[in-house]
Parts: C-alpha cells; structure tokens; sequence
C-alpha cells in the first residue's frame, strides 16, 4: 500500500481524529507539567534562557510531529506509538491493513 494509495472512511476519519487528538492532549498535558517543574526551580537568567531554549525545541517538535494529513497519518500515528503518547488500541476500528502497518513501522 502506498502512501498516496490510502484510502480513509468517514468512520476511519472519526477514529483519526479522535486519536490524533487524544495523543496531542497527552503530550501537551505531559510537556505542560514538566514546565511547571523545571519553572519552580529557576533561580537565576541562565536558567530563564534554558528553558525559553527548550519550549523553542519542544514546539519546533510538536508542530513538525502533529500533521493532520490523511497521506501521512500512519506515519504519524507509527511515530506517537513508538512515543507512548498514542497506544494501538486508540486505534481499533481503523482498516486492518492500516493497524498493521502502523504496527509494523513501530517496531522500525
């Protein structure tokens, strides 16, 4: 199956949705707490700039990783897996030959 080849129902796309969302929700919810921490312990500019430096790297992340677009979803979806953000089985209901190439692509 190639990647122009993909074809998503509109029960799929629900599906997608739901997941790609529910990943970035995680993630972000994750990142959000681990500012909270790393802000209480900031004592002097150096640091303010360290973490200013990080939120720039993280974002630069986020917004490359979260691509919303059907030809690329598996790869995403295989990439937030292999992350822990996204579990296969906020997956089920999609194509079979989809689960498991995005299972296949985890294991890469």
């Amino acid at each position: 199956m190639q990647q122009t080849e993909i074809i998503w129902s509109e029960t799929e796309q629900k599906i997608a949705q739901e997941a790609f969302s529910k990943a970035y929700q995680r993630e972000t919810s994750f990142l959000i707490n681990q500012i909270r921490s790393q802000a209480t312990e900031i004592v002097d500019l150096d640091q303010v700039w360290q973490l200013h430096d990080f939120l720039s790297a993280r974002r630069h992340q986020i917004d490359g990783k979260y691509d919303y677009q059907y030809s690329a979803l598996i790869f995403v979806f295989a990439q937030l897996v292999k992350e822990g953000w996204l579990h296969l089985k906020d997956l089920e209901g999609l194509d079979q030959d989809k689960l498991a190439k995005i299972a296949a692509l985890t294991r890469m």
